[in-house]
């Protein structure tokens, strides 16, 4: 559960930046205790702040597949509406284009944003994914990325700016599908969006709002040490997946150079600290790369790095992105590098690659329109 504290911090964020864009207000990304103060601010009871946060996050959501406006809120006065829509804004989200792969991936690219004062149209991308258990959808925090990882398209295009928390539930809204799973891991690295990204999972997992789980919530990254202990303090139930690539520095910073700033002691005394605190698993993504980290001593390195912590090592042969020569490590190495974790007793999987015939795959999205 979201403390107290972590609620009313958002609270005064949100309304020190409210006029960040100037003049209108970003609607979708305000919380009940927020909407409660505008309704007082307008002279309506407090209960309109339920009704308008319903709408936002539920009611829209499955009715009209995330076709937002005002004045289709009709159980809500004619003037309130009018008073909503001169006062506030909802981002817009449009699909541009829908890429379907034959095992049922779909990967959108979406444009967010408009004219002033909503923040800048971009272009950014998410993936629905279809198993049997459900949906689940993976989404992007920012437009573009400045981490710059060599194995990921994102990485090469820079960062265009940060998506609001009402950016982030569009995602989810647009596919127009019950979504049983999120995961935080398309373009952008979350942490680096950290106040919004906490505001996110607040919102999307509200009773009166889309209800998810937080257990059903997978937050992915580079390893941004300063803000996985910022997070553990949260003590959110979700899963946090850190992108290890490497036991060593050396080869951590040859895939990834925000590893420089944060070495591999330093990050796992964090990971360590934080399933502590949280009580939760951490899962450790892996990208197999033929020749870059993926030999039978790596893998002893790897093991004796994550003895007695709770995690699960996520090993993903690394998808192509037509900006390296990178190539993924081989099945039968593969298999053998997750014995030897297993050996150790240390939990690991390969993971299915699904999507890659649309460059949907881990580390493929690009938000471009090719």
């Amino acid at each position: 559960m979201i403390s107290v504290v972590f609620l009313m911090i958002l609270l005064y964020t949100s309304l020190n930046s409210m006029d960040k864009w100037g003049g209108p207000v970003d609607i979708l990304s305000m919380n009940i205790m927020e909407l409660q103060l505008l309704m007082k601010q307008l002279g309506q009871p407090a209960y309109r702040a339920v009704q308008v946060f319903e709408w936002l996050h539920q009611r829209y959501p499955s009715a009209a597949g995330g076709a937002f406006s005002f004045a289709g809120m009709n159980n809500l006065p004619a003037k309130l509406r009018d008073e909503l829509d001169n006062q506030c804004y909802i981002t817009p989200v449009s699909v541009e284009k829908e890429l379907r792969a034959k095992d049922g991936t779909v990967k959108y690219l979406l444009a967010v944003g408009g004219d002033d004062p909503m923040p800048p149209r971009v272009n950014i991308e998410s993936v629905l994914m279809e198993y049997n258990h459900g949906h689940s959808v993976c989404i992007s925090t920012q437009a573009g990325c400045r981490m710059g990882c060599v194995f990921c398209a994102t990485g090469h295009s820079g960062l265009l700016r940060n998506l609001s928390a009402g950016e982030m539930c569009m995602q989810v809204y647009a596919v127009n599908k019950p979504v049983r799973n999120i995961v935080m891991m398309g373009c952008g690295e979350p942490l680096d969006n950290f106040d919004q990204a906490l505001r996110f999972i607040e919102l999307i997992t509200h009773p009166k709002g889309a209800n998810l789980s937080q257990r059903h919530i997978t937050l992915s990254t580079c390893g941004l040490i300063p803000q996985i202990l910022e997070l553990a303090k949260h003590k959110l139930q979700i899963t946090l997946a850190v992108s290890l690539h490497g036991p060593d520095d050396a080869t951590r910073q040859a895939l990834m150079p925000i590893a420089k700033a944060h070495p591999v002691k330093d990050l796992l005394a964090a990971c360590r600290e934080y399933a502590n605190t949280t009580r939760r698993r951490i899962t450790f993504e892996y990208a197999l790369t033929e020749g870059v980290n993926d030999s039978p001593a790596q893998a002893r390195a790897l093991a004796n790095l994550l003895k007695g912590l709770l995690c699960h090592v996520n090993l993903i042969p690394v998808n192509p992105v037509g900006l390296t020569s990178l190539s993924p490590t081989k099945k039968r190495e593969a298999t053998a590098f997750a014995a030897t974790l297993q050996e150790a007793n240390i939990p690991a999987t390969i993971r299915r690659t699904i999507g890659a015939e649309v460059d949907a795959a881990c580390g493929q999205l690009r938000a471009s329109q090719s």
